[in-house]
């Protein structure tokens, strides 16, 4: 599909300026299953979809603890995801067993960020295909970062990587000036409601999502399928109570239309002539 004579070599320049293999790398990502990620002051939530090969099988594990204070997300590469998984955790360790204090989060995702890196300057290597959210909690308050496959590395208040993002992106600016002042419920659920925007008109259930939690006094976990279905439940509920009183706004709405309708027609029809049809 994206065959070309500069592509063959992660090393190799094209006259535009472009490391193809690199971008096949970042393509891989946006092939994956959605997960995203966002914060408040006191709390970061990540959430992904579960995907299942079939009806048959279970889905790959998408979200996995590093510390108690640190946790990813990923999308993509699922064995690639579980190799850097590996790398933070040991790092976490040897830093807690060197200084006896945890790892703080910036300095971790460097760390990621250049590993990556090396693989785009490696004949013999290649890119990670993986893209990972990560969240953590140290001295300087909460943080969510986003680690590419091309080796940088950016903060957000919140994101979404993966298959059909774009519409978790779209209800994440809408919401996230509201983010910082938040509950940790209040996440949870913008969590979700942005995983539903992912479905594509799919019911959300928490069988085919994972959520997980970090926060001060809360160390890195994942939500079991029960409260999560609870919290999918009570605000679905709410969206409900909230639909039938619109309802009589929207009814009033139409019978003013129909006697602007109904004068329009008393005032005769040829006056419509030659009008173009209104874009629907």
């Amino acid at each position: 599909m994206f065959r070309n004579q500069y592509d063959t070599d992660v090393t190799t320049w094209s006259p535009a300026g472009r490391l193809f293999q690199v971008e096949y790398a970042m393509e891989a990502v946006k092939q994956g299953s959605a997960a995203i990620g966002l914060r408040s002051k006191t709390h970061i939530v990540l959430g992904c979809v579960n995907k299942a090969n079939s009806e048959l099988s279970s889905h790959q594990k998408k979200i996995f603890k590093v510390d108690d204070h640190i946790g990813v997300a990923i999308a993509g590469l699922t064995a690639d995801g579980r190799v850097l998984s590996r790398y933070m955790r040991n790092e976490c360790i040897n830093y807690g067993f060197t200084y006896e204090s945890p790892l703080p989060v910036g300095r971790l995702v460097v760390q990621l960020a250049d590993k990556a890196q090396v693989c785009t300057q490696r004949s013999w290597k290649r890119p990670y295909g993986v893209g990972l959210l990560v969240a953590g909690l140290d001295e300087s308050g909460a943080h969510l970062y986003y680690n590419c496959p091309s080796g940088n590395y950016f903060e957000y208040q919140a994101f979404a990587i993966g298959s059909r993002s774009q519409a978790a992106k779209t209800y994440l600016e809408r919401r996230f000036e509201n983010f910082a002042d938040s509950s940790r419920d209040d996440l949870v659920k913008d969590a979700l409601m942005a995983i539903r925007e992912t479905l594509q008109g799919e019911t959300l259930k928490s069988s085919i999502c994972t959520v997980a939690v970090v926060g001060i006094g809360e160390p890195f976990h994942i939500l079991d399928q029960e409260t999560v279905q609870q919290m999918i439940d009570t605000f679905e509920i709410v969206g409900e109570q909230e639909g039938p009183a619109a309802e009589p706004d929207a009814a009033a709405g139409q019978e003013a239309a129909a006697v602007q309708g109904a004068a329009a027609a008393d005032q005769g029809g040829s006056t419509d002539e030659g009008v173009a049809p209104m874009d629907i």
